[in-house]
């Protein structure tokens, strides 16, 4: 049975390969003469030929970024099919993305994916080791190295999952200028960038190079209304023969809908007075009996707009033929600005005030309402006269590499200090409003709830906040020696060592502004707060300090078989926190927290080329990962309520149970755990193994394969509320009172620590093919690579196992069956090459979901759910580039040629985005682009 759904899963990899690649894979059969200068490859500290090593290097060149059309790091990254679970600039538009995108390969995680910079480590965007891709200036990278199997050995205790090495640009003595353009044939959406370079002096001619060169870019955004597969929440669709429509409504409304309660308890009644007057809804709502409810997906982002200037710098210095100094520099600030449906506000509506009078009361007749049975009365408001909720994110980032390179002692070392900071600042931006001036002006009666939409901004305006909601500092010092030397003679050549020792710290600090604290120990008098969002920020001072050491050991039994084997040693502290709070957020002495640990971790490698053009290849090693800063010492803050509906935690007489609410969403805390000892978190440990082959049946052609593996024990994870909520007399500890300042009152609360109590397994295949022969029309040349997961499972106990591949999973979120691609290129002359891309993933089954039926007469039927299938998403990008002189190109490219439209998706997406899911595919559609180089 195991063996036919093997061959069942490789059919089904090969089949779907109607997916493309833009991964250059490496060829075997390379010149390995002496002659050759021995470079050092990603996944090894040795320097040698650069041919295919024991472990997999996947390396984009210069010439595959301008084939992918990319205009930014971050949809390089995205593009490729070993890249998933990765944020991207559309989790920004609610904030969730806080303007942060990500590397994850294989869909292992952001925090276990190494980025680096010329082989150098970059600061983290918090308390973390998730680097910000944004930060990275494209126009100056040169080559992309993507090392898709574990690397903690060499490079730390964050790389289980892989590393990805941005290479900048080297010894340029020329002046360049290049430019990019895209426009997307519907409204919205169109971006460019324009970069400038210069270099001053060879290396090799002069003994010294410098390098400046700068970039500037913008992305415009695309709403919701310029795109008709997410314009609404109500869309309607087909499946299995019958029609129904997709129900993404909110009785928070603009304007306001008022809701009667009753004193027998009856259920209250919704409607519009302007509907009731009009019969007719205003915009951005839809008629749903007398009331118009707000249709929130009509008014959001599909993408957000952003700008980013990047400066660098580098400086390369021949001291003497044994010894070179380096700097490098970069510099950079990228601004994201998200949008998403105007705040909901539900105020009190007075039976005696002016406003019921006028809307309620001439209406209460048609109702069938007797105003003797009235108990009370609300307004469900959507303030949508203060425009969209927006959240502006500044990522600053400055980067600093000193050091040395050379021969010395018959070693190849590098020696280098690293000064890296990531400031990230977080501002309102439109659309929220001071709770005390949105109150006061409700009170001075100068706003009417009820009033047509569009006709009190003025009068809102003085309340609307633009000021800063928090800002965070991330600082990261590295020393580091590294060096490789030839050893004894073995078999047909001689070993190799590589030996490193390198020392680092890190540093994190969270600044909270009074409106995003809210009322808390530090300010108690405090009464003001954001409409659209909850306060509860603390500041944070953080600093860990860590040590590593390893040494790598290359053995050439013989011209065919070598092995690599590496031992690495880290010892963590743990960290020191200067602003500390108890779990009520009152101010304490600074403490240690956390666990310092120190662990041994190995990596056993090789390669048989059995045959001149056969490489078989394996590895197997261990790493770990040490809790995040932010894991250990955040305070307990609100964020937000539970996915599900429970009964209350708490029975009388316990004085919390007055809280109480009955079955129904509870608010929850969250932070880190800052415990010590058995209690306090540990390091997440992992194994990981690769096996693979490589092989040239001719010279025109290469196949690769890798089957890889990836375990991981002692994930560090939230209690899931499920078994906090459903099993409250195990926890009784974890739900307290909590004083919310937006609802101006004391609420009941459950806190969902963490733990190390999860387990991990993710295992899939990797594929890299290549094939080039003459035509009529010119030199043909097809590259196919794609990720076929066999498995991504999340397990925490007391849970049902998460199994992530080919579905919407309970983390809201889909690990792909294939994703593939196949670029084909040709070059019909020195001037003219022309490429067609194809760019495919698998289709998924969605998560059930709520719709209601839609009846032959085009009406509303009943509530159902609904199960269905995502369908496979295949896109086709043209391009062709004219290198009209040697220091002068341009090229013309079409992105999703034949203006495919996201797949039809029931869940309700990032940022209230519903119809599609903005995290998987391409809201732009047909999309032309140009780009041009120009060099002097």
């Amino acid at each position: 049975m195991k063996e036919k759904v093997l061959s069942h899963s490789l059919r089904l990899m090969f089949a779907s390969g109607l997916g493309l690649s833009m991964m250059a894979g490496s060829a075997l059969a390379q010149d390995a003469s002496p002659a050759m200068q021995r470079v050092e490859v990603t996944g090894s500290s040795i320097k040698r030929i650069n041919q295919e090593t024991a472990l997999p290097v996947q390396t984009l060149s210069r010439s595959d970024i301008e084939k992918s059309g990319a205009t930014n790091v971050e949809s390089l990254i995205a593009a490729l099919p070993s890249m998933q679970g990765f944020s991207t600039a559309n989790q920004t538009i609610n904030g969730g993305g806080g303007g942060l995108q990500t590397a994850s390969i294989h869909n292992i995680g952001a925090a276990y994916t190494l980025v680096l910079l010329n082989g150098h480590r970059l600061a983290s965007y918090g308390a973390g080791s998730t680097v910000n891709l944004a930060s990275i200036p494209l126009s100056a990278v040169e080559r992309v190295e993507i090392l898709t199997d574990g690397a903690s050995t060499l490079y730390g205790s964050d790389a289980i999952a892989g590393v990805v090495n941005f290479i900048l640009r080297k010894n340029q003595t020329e002046a360049a200028v290049d430019f990019s353009y895209t426009q997307p044939q519907q409204s919205g959406g169109k971006s460019y960038r324009v970069g400038i370079s210069k270099g001053f002096g060879d290396l090799e001619k002069d003994g010294y190079n410098v390098l400046v060169s700068y970039s500037h870019d913008e992305q415009s955004m695309l709403n919701s209304s310029q795109r008709s597969f997410a314009d609404t929440g109500v869309r309607r669709f087909s499946e299995n023969g019958k029609n129904y429509a997709t129900w993404f409504l909110s009785d928070n409304s603009s304007p306001s809908i008022a809701q009667l309660n009753f004193k027998n308890g009856a259920d209250p009644i919704l409607f519009s007075p302007n509907f009731l007057k009009d019969k007719s809804c205003g915009p951005n709502t839809f008629q749903v009996e007398n009331r118009c409810r707000y249709d929130y997906a009509s008014t959001v982002q599909l993408i957000p707009e952003s700008k980013r200037d990047s400066l660098f710098s580098s400086l390369n210095y021949k001291l003497n033929s044994d010894t070179n100094i380096f700097a490098e520099a970069v510099l950079s600030k990228f601004t994201q600005t998200g949008r998403y449906a105007p705040a909901a506000q539900p105020l009190n509506l007075g039976l005696d005030s002016p406003l019921f009078a006028k809307y309620v009361t001439p209406y209460l007749g048609a109702l069938g309402v007797n105003p003797a049975d009235l108990d009370s009365a609300r307004m469900r408001l959507r303030i949508s006269d203060a425009g969209g909720r927006n959240t502006a994110y500044t990522t600053e980032a400055q980067h600093l590499v000193l050091g040395t390179d050379g021969n010395a002692f018959g070693f190849d070392y590098n020696l280098s200090y690293t000064h890296s900071i990531s400031k990230r600042k977080r501002d309102f931006a439109g659309g929220f409003l001071s709770k005390d001036k949105f109150y006061a002006i409700v009170d001075s009666g100068k706003y009417d709830p009820f009033a047509p939409a569009g006709s009190s901004a003025a009068v809102l305006a003085p309340a609307v906040l633009h000021e800063n909601w928090s800002s965070s500092k991330s600082t990261l010092d590295v020393l580091s020696l590294r060096g490789s030397r030839e050893l004894f003679a073995i078999g047909s050549g001689k070993s190799q060592l590589g030996l490193g020792v390198d020392f680092s710290k890190q540093r994190y600090d969270y600044t909270a502004t009074p409106i995003g604290m809210g009322t808390n120990a530090l300010q108690p008098n405090y009464t003001d707060a954001p409409l659209g969002d909850s306060p509860g920020d603390l500041p944070i001072a953080a600093s860990r300090k860590n040590w590593g050491t390893f040494a790598e050991l290359l053995l050439p039994f013989s011209k065919q078989f070598d092995v690599t084997a590496a031992l690495r040693y880290d010892d963590y502290s743990a960290v020191t926190n200067t602003a500390n709070f108890d779990e009520q957020g009152k101010p304490i002495a600074a403490a240690t927290q956390g666990n310092k640990a120190d662990k041994l971790t190995y990596k056993l490698s090789a390669a048989y080329r059995a045959f001149d053009n056969l490489l078989l290849r394996a590895s197997y090693g261990t790493g770990f990962k040490m809790a995040s800063m932010s894991d250990i010492t955040s305070p307990l803050t609100h964020s937000g309520n539970t996915g599900g509906t429970y009964p209350c935690p708490v029975k009388s007489p316990d004085p919390r149970a007055v809280n109480c609410m009955g079955s129904t969403q509870y608010d929850v805390l969250t932070g880190g755990n800052r415990l010590t000892g058995e209690n306090g978190l540990k390091p997440e440990e992992s194994k990981q193994a690769t096996i693979g082959l490589r092989i040239e049946p001719t010279s025109n052609l290469s196949l690769g394969l890798d089957l890889w593996d990836v375990k991981m024990e002692n994930q560090i994870a939230q209690l899931p509320e499920a078994i906090v909520f459903g099993h409250p007399e195990r926890y009784p500890n974890l739900f307290s009172t909590f004083y919310e300042p937006g609802q101006g009152g004391n609420i009941l609360v459950g806190t969902l620590p963490s733990y190390n109590i999860a387990n991990a397994h993710y295992r899939g295949i990797d594929w890299d093919h290549s094939f080039k022969t003459a035509t009529p029309l010119g030199k043909l040349s097809l590259n196919w690579t794609g990720t076929y997961m066999l498995m991504s499972d999340f397990d925490i106990p007391g849970s049902p196992t998460v199994r992530s591949v080919g579905r919407y999973d309970e983390n809201n979120a889909v690990a792909f069956r294939v994703i593939s691609k196949l670029v084909a290129t040709l070059k019909t002359s020195d001037i003219f090459t022309h490429a067609l891309t194809m760019n495919y993933r698998s289709g998924y089954h969605d998560a059930a979901a709520s719709v209601r039926e839609v009846n032959a007469n085009g009406s509303f039927g009943d509530f159902v759910t609904v199960k269905r299938d995502v369908s496979s998403y295949t896109t086709f990008d043209w391009q062709t580039r004219a290198q009209l002189r040697k220091n002068l190109a341009f090229t013309v490219g079409i992105r999703n040629l034949f203006n495919v439209n996201p797949p039809l998706s029931l869940k309700e997406g990032n940022g209230d985005q519903v119809g599609y899911d903005g995290r998987y595919t391409d809201a732009l559609g047909r999309t032309v682009y140009v780009t041009g180089s120009y060099s002097f």
